[in-house]
């Protein structure tokens, strides 16, 4: 069995189990290492020398935790869902309430979308967004998987198919000019048209969750939401100084590319602005702290898993024997490298890092059965994307878990890791074989 299966497979029965996704992480990037051949000193310094990769990540949630923790403080949060409340009525109809849900549901998803490229903030914008309208998503009995599968469409579908933001760093930065420099003849126009079947996937995917798997109510404890996002009294000075911080945080990161530098302003201005007066500074940051820990920890954690799983050198040794089963089989093939993809981005977490380890073997593997350009697009485009969507590690479903779960009742693997995985990575694999066979 090769390392890197078996340490995969090992951290998602982990996480399954109810295992913390830092400990099942950590076990199962040792695992990785005795297995691929190195001894345990190589294999701790591997997973050491990778920490430091998700530590930029893990002070940015920490810091937009608190960022979040002082918005929910200044009233804004609380007008915000006083309104979308208040224009369901006392005792709301039913076609009001869902006319308010499906204008929710929307406005996530182009909010979402939009985080990849209009305004490239990534997932910073769902702490901050997504805990005050948990008011609004209990009282219409909204099953949160909703919410975390329309999130999750709008973070990994957008950079798939829309080379702006995020998308032109996936399509054009990292996928075409691995391509290009693995000997494949791939031009930049050719790249989003090779994604559109694959993203047709995602779609249907979408769909499936919204109309059919996840369409009943489902009751939650509004008495814990109440606990987690406390309704505070409204004060006209400190919600226009939200505005503000808000409005400071969007800058300061569009013009640093920091998460980091954004929300450290938004945070100072709130605490030098007396907004906060009535509640203590050190009290706040550490609530947004407490909040996005686990979060930043897990992605620490990957960071150390994906330097290990480099280490070994067994993602090379995987395609190779795939290989000798494959044999001729031209549809095997498309199939299997879309596999491994999926085994490789869900345990590194990022389809963004994935694109460099698979590019140097998928190429030459995917001329030599005969795939065309835009085959071979597809195929190395869909099997970095796919995992993202689904894995424990990714800020594709961490994103969604750290807005929902600020009050303990969104499990990250039941209710973000295996929705999004069931509706996103089995339609993804589907259409990404589809568009291998037939471009």
């Amino acid at each position: 069995m090769n390392a890197v299966v078996i340490a995969v497979c090992l951290m998602l029965a982990l996480s399954l189990a109810r295992v913390n996704v830092v400990i099942a992480l950590t076990v199962s990037a040792l695992v990785a290492g005795l297995v691929g051949g190195m001894d345990m000193h190589q294999t701790i310094n591997a997973f050491n020398t990778g920490l430091g990769g998700g530590a930029q990540i893990a002070l940015s949630y920490a810091l937009l935790g608190a960022f979040a923790v002082a918005l929910s403080h200044s009233g804004l949060t609380t007008l915000i869902s006083r309104s979308i409340i208040n224009s369901l009525g006392q005792d709301p109809n039913p076609t009001n309430t869902n006319w308010v849900r499906w204008l929710l549901l929307i406005s996530l998803l182009v909010m979402s979308m939009a985080s990849q490229n209009i305004l490239p903030i990534h997932i910073a914008f769902i702490p901050i967004l997504v805990p005050p309208l948990l008011h609004v998503i209990t009282k219409l009995n909204i099953d949160r998987r909703i919410v975390a599968c329309v999130l999750t469409f709008g973070l990994v579908t957008t950079y798939m198919i829309l080379p702006i933001g995020f998308g032109g760093i996936f399509l054009n930065d990292i996928l075409l000019s691995n391509l290009t420099s693995n000997g494949l003849a791939a031009v930049r126009e050719q790249i989003p048209s090779a994604m559109l079947i694959p993203a047709a996937g995602m779609v249907v995917g979408l769909l499936t969750a919204v109309f059919i798997s996840y369409r009943k109510p489902r009751i939650y404890d509004e008495t814990k939401v109440l606990v987690a996002e406390p309704e505070e009294a409204l004060n006209k000075r400190n919600i226009n100084i939200a505005a503000v911080a808000i409005l400071a945080t969007l800058i300061v990161q569009l013009e640093t590319d920091s998460m980091i530098f954004g929300a450290l302003v938004g945070f100072m201005i709130f605490s030098f602005s007396g907004a906060l007066k009535h509640v203590a500074d050190q009290d706040i940051f550490n609530q947004g702290v407490r909040m996005m820990a686990n979060i930043g920890f897990i992605m620490i954690s990957a960071a150390g898993f994906a330097a290990v799983v480099k280490e070994t050198g067994e993602v090379g040794t995987l395609v190779a024997s795939l290989s000798n089963i494959i044999g001729d089989n031209k549809a095997l093939a498309a199939f299997l490298m879309l596999l491994v993809g999926l085994l490789i981005t869900m345990g590194i977490g990022s389809s963004f890092s994935t694109i460099p380890i698979i590019a140097t073997i998928y190429v030459p593997l995917a001329l030599s059965f005969g795939f065309s350009v835009t085959a071979t697009i597809a195929l190395v485009g869909t099997a970095a994307a796919l995992g993202d969507a689904g894995s424990p590690a990714s800020d594709s479903t961490l994103g969604p878990t750290a807005g929902l779960n600020v009050d303990g009742q969104h499990d990250h693997i039941r209710d973000s890791v295996i929705p999004t995985f069931i509706h996103y990575n089995i339609p993804l694999l589907v259409f990404g074989w589809i568009a291998a066979m037939v471009l």
